[in-house]
């Protein structure tokens, strides 16, 4: 991590292959979104570092990124921390000069990563949201997942008020795991939902499942096996949560609607097409089907 502190407000410094308004395009891309605002071209994001909570606004000059704070308590909360964050949200220790390598030898992807050169996938550091998230969209269309998140964060989340707007924090495991099934069923999740949900927040206040875990798995296939074993974890949550939280470059959503629908637009087909046929058109996407699906995905609204 590159940065600097500047007493009010810290830069920090990305790779080159950086472009701050495309994952701008892709954080704005639903109004329903609760968890950051985007106004004048500046990102407002609240986040947890040490149980305090820290009002980012983020904006974007001479290739710096530059973080100031509008509410930040008068404590001892390391920069460090908070750079940290903002560094893993836009996966800044991805080369993606390698992806971009790739991606110049392949038909599909050899002019969509030139149109959106510098996008960055944007991540979801907390594990607990990745994975409550990721078992939100299962089987609905997006715009009524991002309803449920809404009700969720609104009831069980915390949140801070800044020049007559609110801004919200993701629900803690520990907040969630008190939670019975019909506190969520009355939000509109599913019986089923709402008790993956609460399961999940159970094993992290367990102590069973842990970020760090995950992370210490030796491969990708391991890590997946150990998702693969939570309640309401399939392949598809599994590897969202592998891709957006636990950086797996490889993790591949091949059964993504998002990314057959992107398929079927850049080549012109009249069907989506099979499981068959993506295998075989990402194999010149070996290690990288994330940014390859990330980027088709970003292809979906032009």
């Amino acid at each position: 991590m590159q940065w600097s502190n500047h007493g009010s407000f810290i830069e920090i410094y990305p790779p080159k292959e950086f472009n701050f308004d495309e994952c701008l395009v892709f954080l704005g891309r639903s109004q329903e979104e609760v968890l950051h605002q985007i106004r004048d071209g500046l990102l407002y994001k609240l986040i947890n570092v040490n149980v305090e909570l820290i009002l980012c606004r983020i904006g974007f000059v001479q290739h710096v990124i530059h973080v100031d704070f509008p509410i930040r308590p008068l404590s001892m909360t390391s920069d460090e921390e908070i750079v940290a964050y903002i560094w893993e949200w836009f996966d800044l220790d991805q080369d993606l000069s390698i992806f971009y390598e790739v991606a110049k030898q392949d038909k599909i992807l050899q002019q969509i990563h030139k149109r959106y050169y510098g996008l960055r996938m944007m991540c979801i550091p907390d594990l607990f949201e990745a994975l409550t998230w990721a078992i939100m969209g299962q089987q609905i269309n997006l715009t009524f997942a991002y309803k449920l998140k809404q009700r969720f964060v609104e009831h069980f989340g915390e949140c801070l008020t800044f020049e007559g707007n609110t801004f919200w924090l993701y629900p803690t495991y520990e907040r969630i795991a008190t939670l019975g099934v019909e506190d969520l069923i009355t939000l509109q999740f599913t019986v089923r939902k709402a008790e993956y949900v609460i399961g999940v927040a159970e094993a992290m206040r367990n102590g069973e499942l842990t970020k760090e875990m995950l992370l210490q798995e030796p491969t990708y296939l391991q890590a997946q096996k150990s998702l693969l074993g939570i309640r309401g974890v399939g392949p598809w949550t599994a590897d969202y949560v592998l891709m957006k939280c636990l950086h797996y470059p490889d993790a591949f959503l091949i059964t993504d609607v998002g990314l057959h629908n992107a398929l079927k637009a850049q080549l012109g087909l009249e069907r989506k097409p099979t499981i068959e046929e993506i295998k075989e058109m990402a194999t010149n996407w070996e290690g990288w089907q994330a940014y390859a699906t990330f980027y088709l995905w970003r292809s979906l609204y032009e």
